[in-house]
């Protein structure tokens, strides 16, 4: 199969005939219809992920059909459309049976612990538990914006600051990842706000039902970028008692004002990813329209590297 490869960080990767993967017995292999460029790809790119050993193939975010499964598996997801979580999680932990699949002890994810899905074909591990069954009117496209970043988003505005209506959420950051959560925010109810250097951001930002102007210090705060910048700028900006959610990865970490945290009893917050228990909810009122309005480009496998290395403002999909 066609596979982008990286054989060392932060340089140039090829694209190349390697082996399709097989799957494990308690896995499958899904045959990849659309891919996401988002900026954990990125990170994983450049070195900063401990776990990701070269060479390795990216990409993390996915939908597609299954082609086979392992031994274990039942063989009635063979031609099932589907997508996964990021975090495919082993479904016997101790944080997986208390239902923080998210954050398993034993997970496993595309791109970084094996082979990911800038490729024709990506395997799944721990299939019965992670893969999850598109409805037919999800589209490819839409699908694979929602194993990351669009799922982080709904789980850091539903499970993690619990977003009422009528609250104000500032949102710091307005990739994917950030327009994402400016989506979930105001299908929440919530009036949203949104801090970006880009003006095209803002703009899509504004389109997709952010306000201009929000009257009020935030009760919430998201920062969506990983900026050390915004997490001080956004811990500063609370209202007291408020509570701001870390969504994007820091890999030099940030200098937090503790000093405000303690005067004002803030609470800080982190959010990654979202177990596929969820994803029935999650699915059952996605915005279908407005998700899709976040994909900028569509682009094929030799371009990945190249996309990776610019990261504009929405969401770059690749259609292997």
């Amino acid at each position: 199969m066609r596979a982008v490869v990286i054989d060392e960080f932060g340089r140039p990767g090829t694209v190349r005939d390697i082996p399709r993967p097989d799957p494990a017995p308690d896995g499958a292999v899904v045959q990849v219809m659309s891919t996401g460029v988002c900026r954990s790809d990125w990170h994983a790119w450049q070195g900063h992920d401990s776990g990701v050993r070269l060479p390795f193939v990216p990409g993390h975010e996915f939908a597609g059909v299954v082609v086979s499964v392992g031994s274990s598996v039942s063989a009635g997801w063979i031609g099932r459309r589907v997508t996964t979580p990021f975090v495919c999680a082993c479904g016997s932990c101790d944080e997986c049976r208390r239902g923080d699949e998210q954050v398993c002890s034993r997970q496993e994810q595309p791109g970084f612990t094996h082979d990911g899905s800038f490729a024709e074909f990506v395997a799944v591990r721990y299939a019965e538990h992670n893969l999850v069954h598109l409805p037919d009117d999800i589209s490819f496209d839409v699908a694979a914006t929602l194993g990351c970043r669009y799922a982080t988003a709904w789980r850091a505005v539903h499970r993690r600051a619990v977003v009422r209506p009528g609250e104000h959420v500032a949102v710091y950051g307005c990739g994917g990842l950030g327009l994402s959560a400016v989506i979930v925010a105001v299908e929440a109810g919530a009036s949203v706000s949104v801090v970006d250097s880009s003006a095209a951001a803002i703009e899509l930002a504004l389109s997709l039902g952010a306000s201009a102007s929000v009257e009020g210090a935030p009760h919430v705060t998201l920062e969506c970028s990983g900026s050390v910048e915004l997490v001080s700028d956004a811990v500063r900006a609370l209202r007291t008692r408020g509570r701001h959610v870390q969504i994007g990865l820091l890999p030099n970490g940030a200098q937090v004002p503790m000093d405000r945290v303690i005067a004002r009893e803030l609470d800080l917050l982190g959010s990654h990813g979202l177990a596929a228990h969820d994803y029935p909810e999650l699915l059952s009122g996605l915005p279908v329209q407005k998700v899709g309005r976040l994909i900028a480009r569509h682009i094929e496998l030799d371009d990945v590297v190249g996309a990776l290395a610019s990261m504009g403002p929405g969401v770059t999909m690749v259609n292997p």
